[in-house]
């Protein structure tokens, strides 16, 4: 479809995302999983700090029209999550493919919205 944007993914990197105070974690090796797979955007923070390592889901161009916005993923500090999301975005991700129950586990509410009750 001509004019169509592909869905994105944001990684937040700054004072805590990203940085030696999330243990365990290669950074730098998530960020380029990402980037070799999926068009990727960093971002300063994100201001949930609570839940680094946090990676927002946007969606296409389709999703859009679906109604979907942004998906926010928290705590995506191990590889398998990364590999999880990467696998969501190739399928469409928001909008487009559902949410897989595990990055369900993921979900985390953007500053200034309301949590889901």
């Amino acid at each position: 479809m001509a004019g169509s944007v592909p869905c994105r993914v944001v990684v937040c990197r700054d004072c805590c995302c990203g940085s030696p105070k999330v243990t365990g974690v290669d950074h730098a090796a998530q960020t380029a999983r990402l980037r070799a797979e999926v068009p990727v955007r960093i971002s300063d923070c994100l201001d949930v700090c609570d839940q680094a390592n946090v990676i927002v889901v946007q969606p296409s161009t389709a999703g859009r029209a679906a109604g979907a916005r942004p998906v926010w993923l928290g705590l995506v500090n191990d590889p398998e999550a990364t590999e999880d999301i990467i696998d969501w975005v190739r399928s469409g991700g928001p909008g487009v493919a559902p949410l897989p129950e595990i990055l369900g586990l993921y979900a985390c509410t953007p500053p200034g919205r309301a949590a889901n009750p």
